[in-house]
């Protein structure tokens, strides 16, 4: 529980909520761009990716999509 001092800070001087440290987007962290396309094309072996690769390519394979 919080004290009676935190208390009265808190309605003097108001709380902020900032949110989550920002930490360096290149640190210890692996490139996933090739692991992507797998994703999207449902390469990867997840039945819904393939689902959803198999849609994407039939609305793109359809008469109204094809570029003039």
């Amino acid at each position: 529980m919080a004290s009676e001092e935190e208390i009265m800070y808190a309605m003097m001087n108001g709380i902020n909520f900032s949110g989550k440290k920002k930490t360096d987007p290149g640190a210890d962290r692996v490139k996933t761009k090739a692991r992507a396309k797998s994703y999207k094309t449902g390469a990867h072996g997840s039945g819904a990716a393939k689902h959803k690769a198999e849609i994407k390519q039939k609305v793109r394979a359809r008469k109204s999509q094809k570029r003039k």
